[in-house]
């Protein structure tokens, strides 16, 4: 067996020629299988509409409370609670407490790459001519 067999130890067939120096950059430089699916997990978290909305209004304004953060999205303190919830239990929100009230921001440690690119270019790209208005 050479490099080029997969982890079950199967020889791949091609009908074309395979060239072996791509093959091995494209090897070399792939992620692990374990920081793919935390890629995955992140951007599937960012994915659903509402979540999203909340990261781009925090990246906004930097802090808002569940009820501001309802107001801004226009939708109901529930589902404005639930998304903040569900980002804060992934680490990509923190909340801090002010008497009874919780005000969430964007984690310190959020990736600005994910912000630059998945929220506000992508975000950008739908506003874009030829696009449907909301």
């Amino acid at each position: 067996m050479d490099e080029f067999t997969d982890r079950a130890g199967a020889e791949q067939a091609h009908e074309h020629p395979v060239d072996p120096g791509r093959v091995a950059r494209a090897r070399s430089r792939l992620p692990s299988a374990k920081a793919t699916a935390q890629l995955t997990a992140a951007l599937s978290l960012i994915a659903d509409p509402t979540r999203a909305r909340v990261l781009y209004a925090l990246d906004l304004v930097e802090e808002l409370c569940v009820g501001d953060t309802a107001l801004a999205l226009g939708v109901s303190e529930d589902v404005a609670g639930y998304a903040l919830r569900v980002l804060r239990t992934a680490g990509m929100v923190t909340r801090r407490k002010e008497g009874r009230i919780a005000y969430y921001r964007l984690a310190d440690g959020f990736p600005e790459p994910l912000l630059e690119h998945c929220l506000r270019q992508l975000v950008s790209l739908g506003a874009a001519p030829g696009a449907e208005p909301d």
